[in-house]
């Protein structure tokens, strides 16, 4: 097996990082994506509302793998009287995984500012009681402040600053002692293996063992990232994060095969292809099960009506939606799975 390439995986990583995109605005990080790809020398198609398919390998059962590149962030909601922006989520971010949070304000005229996730009051010397009994809220005491000279809503108007601008978080990676610590590695650290894999197999002059498409969705954060899908798939494979937690068997530095989530037991059969290619393989494994408020492309595409397989596998990642974290070794053991069952 080609070896796993440590520092390709988290420069591709950075790459895609470094490209906001909060579900929606999914433009640079496309840009990014397809730029990698044509450094690969691979050929792929661009989908008309946002998502990349490269395809590789031919004959046999049509393989999907999935991996997704749009970001849980915040969208303005209405602009308060005093300047400040009061914001709902786009996916699956909760106000408590996002407070002092420095982030980015793109407005639909294309303008950019900066700012920060604020509580409302936000000062701990005066108003303490306030902060320690309210839990934040979105709708109430929870705001985005701009790094701007404004007052009112009319200042912020006058910036271009509407209703219905996107807001993205800063990542803030960081990796000390093998641990990866930054925002969505939920997923772009899994598209980043999945590159890796595509590179690997590229230089070793292989192929998957079988037609498979690499399908790059932009929108899985708000459950339709996968809903279409090329005709001829019959198996379906999502790389996503497994949540760790005290009721969990997934682990940082393993890769998990999903056995269940929140909405479907996976397909039975193609769980034990993974189950056994990871022990054929001597990938470091745990099969677990995620609910209650979990789910992955798979699920969209079988919900969608698909007549295919699913299953999914990834690595054990804390924090998950916050500030999360995982390890090398976890990104390994999910390549080493990856990279085994296509060319099995």
């Amino acid at each position: 097996m080609y070896d796993f390439d440590e520092k390709y995986c988290l420069d591709v990583f950075k790459r895609l990082l470094d490209a906001d995109s909060t579900t929606g605005c999914y433009e640079a990080v496309q840009e990014v994506l397809c730029a990698v790809l044509d450094e690969l020398g691979c050929d792929y198609t661009v989908l008309h509302k946002g998502g990349v398919i490269a395809a590789a390998g031919e004959g046999g059962d049509p393989l999907c793998v999935a991996a997704h590149l749009d970001d849980i962030g915040l969208m303005v909601r209405r602009i308060n009287a005093d300047g400040t922006l009061n914001v709902c989520s786009v996916g699956g971010l909760y106000p408590f995984y996002c407070m002092g949070e420095n982030v980015r304000v793109y407005t639909r005229g294309g303008r950019v500012y900066t700012g920060t996730v604020c509580r409302t009051p936000n000062s701990v010397h005066v108003t303490e009681e306030e902060l320690r009994q309210t839990p934040p809220d979105y709708r109430t005491n929870v705001c985005v402040v701009l790094d701007e000279d404004v007052k009112s809503a009319a200042d912020v108007r006058a910036l271009g600053v509407e209703t219905g601008d996107v807001i993205a978080l800063e990542p803030r990676l960081t990796v000390s002692n093998g641990y990866i610590k930054s925002r969505f590695i939920d997923d772009k650290a899994n598209a980043a293996v999945v590159l890796t894999a595509i590179r690997a197999m590229k230089a070793a002059g292989t192929a998957p063992s079988r037609k498979t498409y690499f399908y790059f969705s932009m929108y899985e954060e708000i459950g339709h990232g996968t809903s279409w899908l090329p005709g001829d798939v019959k198996d379906m494979l999502a790389v996503d994060i497994a949540p760790t937690g005290p009721d969990q068997t997934s682990d940082e530095h393993k890769v998990s095969i999903f056995a269940k989530d929140s909405r479907y037991p996976y397909h039975w059969a193609m769980t034990n292809e993974l189950r056994q290619t990871a022990i054929d393989c001597g990938a470091d494994f745990a099969v677990d099960i995620f609910t209650p408020h979990y789910g992955t492309d798979a699920d969209v595409s079988l919900a969608a009506g698909y007549d295919i397989r699913h299953a999914a596998i990834g690595p054990g990642t804390a924090n998950s939606h916050g500030y999360e974290r995982t390890h090398i070794d976890g990104l390994r053991s999910t390549y080493k799975l990856l990279y085994a069952y296509l060319t099995r």
